[in-house]
């Protein structure tokens, strides 16, 4: 995956926003809240972080391409950091990050879920 569809990708989520920071990392939030970061080597993504579900996190900590996350597992968060595609094809990537962006977002009280449209309003 290129950087320029990782990014494509990353805007199309609902209130993504987008800086470079820690480097020359690229840093997708939904409101705020880190939801995936990606790291280059030239102009491909050499390198994408996650989150994931805890029983997740322990499967694909073990599979080739994916280790947990620098800096976030570590501390007990359940982040993975995809860096090859032994394991992960492009869409399979994608569909995790749209899967940490959700996360992030059920993360938010209930009224700032509401807020940003990712619920009924009550």
């Amino acid at each position: 995956m290129t950087l320029t569809e990782y990014n494509s990708f990353c805007e199309s989520l609902p209130h993504s926003h987008h800086v470079v920071q820690w480097g020359d990392s690229h840093v997708w939030k939904v409101a705020g809240k880190v939801y995936a970061i990606g790291g280059l080597e030239g102009e491909a993504l050499a390198r994408c972080s996650f989150k994931v579900s805890p029983m997740s996190f322990e499967i694909m900590k073990t599979q080739a391409g994916l280790r947990g996350a620098p800096h976030l597992a570590s501390r007990g968060m359940s982040w993975i950091q995809w860096f090859s595609d032994e394991t992960l094809s492009d869409d399979e990537l994608k569909s995790y990050i749209a899967g940490s962006h959700a996360l992030v977002a059920a993360g938010f009280s209930k009224k700032k879920q509401r807020e940003l449209g990712f619920l009924p309003e009550a």
